[in-house]
C-alpha cells in the first residue's frame, strides 16, 4: 500500500498531470457547463457586442423557459401539442422574437418534422410551427409508432430484431411528460455524452507515460534494485492510473452535476428521453438516461486506462506511446465512414469510441443468435477491455525489464 502511495504521489508531482487536469476542468465544467448554460446556449439572444450573440444570463433565461413551460405541464396529448403550436404561432405573428425564446420551439419543430411530413411547405421558408394548421396536429402516438416500424423497416431491421426492438418500445410509458425539454437535450446530447472523448485526450497525456517513463527518464535499472523489484512496483502503477482515472472523472462529473443542479434544479428529470428523440425505443426517463451515460463515460474511462497502460508498458518511448494511445480512440473516428457497418459497430465496444447517445438508437449486436441491444453491450465491454488489459501491462512491462 505504501508503494502504491508513492507512486500516486510521484504522478500527481508532475507539471503535465496538473496542467492536464486543470485544462480538463476548465474545458468541461467551465466552458461546457457553466458557460454554456449561463451564455453560449441558453443566454437571451441579440447581443451584438457578444461573440455568441447572447447575453450573459443563462440563469435568468432558463427559469423564464421552465416556467414557460408549466403551462402545458402534465400529459402531452394532441391537444397539448395543438395549444403549445398555436401559441407560437401567436407569439410569432406578434413579432415577440423574446417570448419564442422560451419555449420550445426548435423541438417541436422537430416532431412536427418526424410525425407530419406532409404539412411541410417546402416554398415557405420558416419553420413548421409558424404555419402548420394545427387542427391537423392529431394522431400524435399513433403516428409516432408507424414512424418507429418505418424506420426499423429502413434500416433492415426485421423479423425478430423488429419484435425485439418493439417490445423495448412497448415499455414507455404514454402518455409522455412534457416540461421544458431543451436543457435536457443539451445535458443528454452534448455535455455528457461527449464528455469521454475529452477525457480520453487528457488521459492519454497522463498515462502514456506511466510505464514509458521509466526508460525515458533512464529510471528502468534503478527500478530493478529496489527491494520491491519490477513486480510490485508494476501493480502500483497500475493501480495509481486506474486511481488518476476515477479522480479526473469524479472532479469532473462532480463539477458538471454542481452546474446542472444550479443551472436547471430537477425539473424535468421524470420526463421520457423521447421528449428529445421521438423515435427512441428505450423505456428510459431522463434521469436515467443521464445516469446511462455517466456510467458509460466511467467504464470507457477505466477501459481506456487499462489500454493506454498497456501501451505504455509496451513501448520505451513517451511519444510514440502517447500517439498510440490516442489512435485508439481517434483513429476509429477518422476511418469510421469507410468501413462495412459491422466493423464500424466492432469498433464501437472500444472504450469511448462508441457513444452514450446509443440509448436513443436501436443499434443492436447479434451473439449466437441472440440480440442484444448496443447500450448494454457499451456499457460493459469497453471495461472489460481494460480489465484484461491491465495483467497484461504488468506481464509485458515485466519481459522488457528483464530484456
Amino acid at each position: 500500500m505504501e508503494l502504491f502511495w508513492l507512486e500516486h504521489k510521484k504522478l500527481w508531482q508532475r507539471g503535465s498531470v496538473k496542467i492536464s487536469v486543470l485544462l480538463c476542468f476548465v474545458y468541461i465544467v467551465i466552458f461546457g457547463s457553466i458557460l454554456s448554460f449561463q451564455w453560449f446556449s441558453f443566454g437571451s439572444s441579440n447581443d451584438h457586442t457578444s461573440a455568441f450573440g447572447n447575453y450573459f444570463d443563462g440563469y435568468s433565461q432558463i427559469r423564464k423557459c421552465q416556467e414557460y413551460s408549466l403551462e402545458y405541464g402534465g400529459s402531452l396529448t394532441d391537444e397539448t401539442l395543438q395549444q403549445m403550436v398555436r401559441d407560437y404561432q401567436r407569439i410569432g405573428e406578434a413579432g415577440m422574437e423574446a417570448e419564442l425564446e422560451k419555449t420550445d420551439q426548435s423541438i417541436i419543430n422537430g416532431w412536427l418534422g418526424t410525425l407530419y411530413p406532409e404539412l411541410r411547405d417546402e416554398s415557405i421558408y420558416q419553420t413548421m410551427t409558424s404555419y402548420v394548421d394545427t387542427k391537423k396536429l392529431t394522431g400524435f402516438y399513433e403516428r409516432r409508432q408507424q414512424a418507429i416500424e418505418t424506420f426499423l423497416e429502413n434500416s433492415g431491421q426485421t423479423g425478430a430484431e423488429r419484435e425485439y426492438l418493439l417490445s423495448m418500445e412497448g415499455k414507455v410509458e404514454k402518455p409522455f411528460r412534457y416540461e421544458w425539454v431543451e436543457g435536457w437535450s443539451q445535458i443528454l446530447g452534448s455535455t455528457v455524452a461527449e464528455m469521454g472523448i475529452v477525457i480520453a485526450l487528457f488521459l492519454a497525456i497522463v498515462l502514456s507515460g506511466l510505464f514509458a517513463g521509466e526508460w525515458h527518464n533512464n529510471t528502468s535499472s534503478l527500478v530493478l534494485t529496489t527491494k520491491n523489484g519490477w513486480e510490485k512496483i508494476a501493480v502500483a502503477k497500475i493501480f495509481t492510473g486506474l486511481l488518476f482515472a476515477l479522480e479526473l472523472f469524479a472532479v469532473l462529473s462532480i463539477g458538471s452535476i454542481g452546474a446542472q443542479l444550479f443551472f436547471l434544479g430537477t425539473a424535468g428529470w421524470d420526463m421520457p428521453i423521447q421528449a428529445i428523440k421521438l423515435i427512441a425505443i428505450a423505456p428510459m426517463n431522463m434521469l436515467q438516461a443521464e445516469i446511462y451515460e455517466y456510467a458509460f463515460t466511467l467504464l470507457g474511462a477505466i477501459g481506456f486506462a487499462g489500454i493506454v497502460m498497456l501501451i505504455s508498458a509496451a513501448v520505451k518511448n513517451n511519444v510514440q506511446a502517447l500517439l498510440l494511445s490516442l489512435a485508439v480512440v481517434y483513429g476509429p473516428m477518422m476511418i469510421d465512414q469507410y468501413l462495412p457497418y459491422g466493423a464500424q459497430m466492432a469498433l464501437d465496444l472500444l472504450p469511448f469510441v462508441g457513444s452514450g447517445a446509443d440509448i436513443f438508437r436501436t443499434n443492436t449486436f447479434h451473439f449466437f443468435g441472440r440480440i442484444i441491444w448496443s447500450p448494454y453491450l457499451l456499457l460493459v465491454v469497453p471495461a472489460l477491455i481494460g480489465v484484461v488489459c491491465m495483467p497484461v501491462a504488468v506481464m509485458r512491462w515485466a519481459r522488457r525489464m528483464r530484456a
